[in-house]
């Protein structure tokens, strides 16, 4: 009865750790950022004229790639490791951090790009 106690509670830790050793994903939140507003700056800036972006009013262009996953994505733009301060930069000055890249700096601050970044981690 001890030993299955044991082995019973060597269980129960074993999976406790185990999940804490799950894959690791890009950030889902930006600090500071708000997916809504962000949502709302994605469409002011017009993005889905070029990219499938859901839940943004456009028309779902695919000059670009679509959007729909980019919270989980590893990448941004297919190299940079996506992580926020990579998408807060790569969304105010993309030719800088990509060069050769499409898509235009379209003067996005820093404030606007941390919203937009937070949106964009909510689309899973």
């Amino acid at each position: 009865m001890l030993r299955t106690c044991l082995s019973a509670s060597a269980l129960l830790v074993c999976a406790a750790l185990a999940s804490g050793c799950a894959r690791d994903e890009p950030a889902s939140r930006v600090v500071g950022g708000n997916p809504e507003r962000g949502r709302l700056l994605v469409q002011q800036y017009q993005c889905a004229a070029c990219h499938f972006i859901p839940e943004v009013q456009g028309v779902g262009g695919d000059a670009g790639p679509s959007l729909e996953y980019m919270g989980r994505l590893s990448y941004i733009a297919g190299s940079i490791p996506n992580q926020p301060e990579n998408m807060i930069r790569f969304l105010q000055n993309p030719p800088a951090v990509k060069p050769g890249t499409l898509m235009p700096a379209l003067g996005i601050t820093n404030d606007e790009a941390r919203h937009m970044a937070a949106f964009m981690y909510s689309l899973k």
